[in-house]
């Protein structure tokens, strides 16, 4: 009896089992600590036999936290059962401790709830102490550029022009085709026509009609040019009739078996044309022979042409001729005008509208910066700088030597000048030293201004710093600008000037470059020349 029991008692400890659920739900997330801001992967796994009967939520709820991104289900399969996973992307702004609620799935109509998860928000540390602070930059000024449009307007022009050249290339030799169709006699004109023709080997009745209508044309268009009867316009009976009837006249003398074979071959024309008949690629062929034959019976059937006729036939070749040359003449411009046009737009297009304009216009600093440039030495101690143009030197009374070249109202002025007269400042950092400095730099403004407005100059605007030259000189700056008249002194030119001070042992040397200010090239010259200076200060 006690065994009996005991089988009951595991008979139904085994039911039990079986009777257990067969899922296993759970959910997971990548970290429970994250910053504001952060993002946090929230996963919800499920287990099962199955995939009948299951439900997740559509909008499931996380609290607080916000779904940036949410990922299709995934179903992977494993062995006797299905792993489904859904992954959430989830977010959160403020600081703290947060909990995310439970999640729910649907089983076989059974709810199965999940645990929820702790998750701690922690806030982003701002150390504004450390943090260093900075002026306030001004607003920087961006000139406008119009390249990009300037480029699709010039890129629009050639291809219009291209266009143009392609169709007026088209309809100039469509135009000359109809012109040597005119200078081309109509015997010669037919009987080339119809020797090509011959070539052709109709088989298809579309085929036969084209060709039998292109056979008709030629000896309608010959017997209308040569005979001077209305034979395009006229049916088959009434060009036939009109023949019969010059032969009787006595005006054309063709054999009547010619225009026998004539009107067989226009019969076979129509019924080929209107009737859809498909004859015989060799009667095609015979019937393009027996037109060629009535064309040659005809030129010698007609009667020879009189003095006056023969006359205005030569007029009429001379006519068209002349307006072949005319043509040709026209073609031969448009075409150098047409690539002349792209070339210019292109080359715009490639290299700017200033560099091309001012290159075929002859701008005067265009030409100085783009031409080649002079290596010199000068003075002592030797200086060698490059220039577009050799400097002269000029005769001096005092303890200088002066380089020119050009002057205030030319394009631009460059002069370069050696002063004896004053000895280099000492380079000890002493307060006597520096007064010295300071005294000497305003000399060299006041000099600076003098000569300026001794040449005219008025409204000078300076400035002044120290910069270091390519060649590892140092050099003290002055620049700005002036108003100067201009060559007929009714209104005045603003100029730029940049004024170069070398210090050495027995003096100084000042390079002084002056151009208008709103010339394009000026400062590519100022620069170039700048950036060649050396100073040889051991020989």
């Amino acid at each position: 009896m006690t065994k009996i029991v005991s089988y009951f008692f595991w008979f139904f400890i085994f039911l039990s089992i079986s009777a257990q659920e067969k899922y296993d739900f759970s959910v997971s997330v990548d970290t429970t600590k994250i910053r504001i801001g952060e993002q946090l992967n929230y996963n919800i796994e499920l287990i099962t036999d199955t995939l009948n009967l299951i439900q997740f939520e559509k909008t499931p709820f996380f609290s607080s936290f916000e779904i940036i991104d949410e990922k299709e289900l995934e179903t992977i399969r494993l062995k006797s059962k299905y792993k489904l996973r859904k992954q959430y992307s989830l977010i959160q702004f403020d600081s703290g401790s947060f909990i995310i609620p439970r999640q729910k799935v649907i089983i076989d109509n059974n709810i199965k709830f999940s645990d929820s998860i702790s998750i701690y928000v922690s806030n982003v540390k701002v150390d504004t102490l450390k943090q260093k602070l900075y002026d306030i930059k001004p607003l920087a000024y961006v000139k406008k550029s119009y390249d990009k449009l300037i480029r699709g307007i010039l890129l629009a022009i050639i291809i219009t022009l291209i266009i143009i050249g392609i169709l007026y290339t088209y309809f100039y030799k469509k135009r000359r085709k109809k012109l040597i169709d005119k200078e081309i006699l109509p015997f010669d004109r037919a009987i080339n026509e119809l020797k090509l023709l011959e070539e052709e080997k109709p088989k298809l009745q579309t085929e036969f009609k084209n060709f039998y209508s292109k056979l008709t044309e030629i000896v309608r268009r010959y017997i209308e040019e040569e005979v001077k009867l209305d034979a395009l316009e006229s049916t088959s009976q009434e060009l036939i009739a009109k023949l019969e009837n010059l032969i009787d006249k006595g005006s054309l003398d063709l054999e009547k078996e010619t225009v026998k074979n004539l009107k067989k071959v226009l019969e076979n024309a129509d019924l080929v044309k209107f009737a859809k008949s498909t004859p015989e690629t060799n009667v095609a062929i015979n019937d393009c022979k027996l037109v060629e034959v009535v064309v040659l019976e005809t030129k010698e059937g007609l009667p020879e042409p009189t003095e006056e006729e023969m006359l205005k036939n030569q007029e009429y070749l001379e006519s068209i001729a002349k307006k072949r040359r005319k043509e040709k003449t026209i073609w031969a411009f448009s075409l150098t005008l047409i690539a002349g046009l792209i070339t210019l737009l292109s080359s715009i297009a490639i290299y700017g509208y200033y560099p091309v304009i001012d290159t075929l216009t002859g701008y005067p600093t265009k030409k100085l910066y783009s031409s080649k440039w002079f290596k010199s030495q000068y003075g002592v101690p030797p200086v060698i700088i490059e220039t577009p143009e050799v400097l002269v030197r000029k005769e001096s009374k005092d303890k200088t030597q002066t380089f020119e070249y050009g002057d205030f109202s030319k394009s631009i002025y460059i002069s370069l000048e050696f002063d004896f007269s004053q000895s280099s400042i000492n380079s000890n950092n002493n307060s006597s030293n520096d007064n010295n400095e300071n005294e000497k730099g305003e000399q060299y403004i006041e000099n600076i201004i003098s000569n300026f407005e001794s040449k005219g100059a008025v409204n000078i605007l300076l400035k002044n710093e120290k910069i270091s030259l390519k060649s590892g000189s140092s050099a003290d700056k002055v620049f700005g600008t002036f108003d100067y008249p201009n060559s007929n002194e009714t209104e005045m030119v603003r100029c730029n000037f940049t004024n170069l001070i070398l210090v050495y042992e027995r003096g100084t040397i000042n390079l002084r470059i002056v151009y208008k200010k709103e010339d394009r090239y000026g400062s590519m010259i100022e620069e170039k020349i700048i950036n060649s200076i050396e100073l040889i200060k051991e020989l």
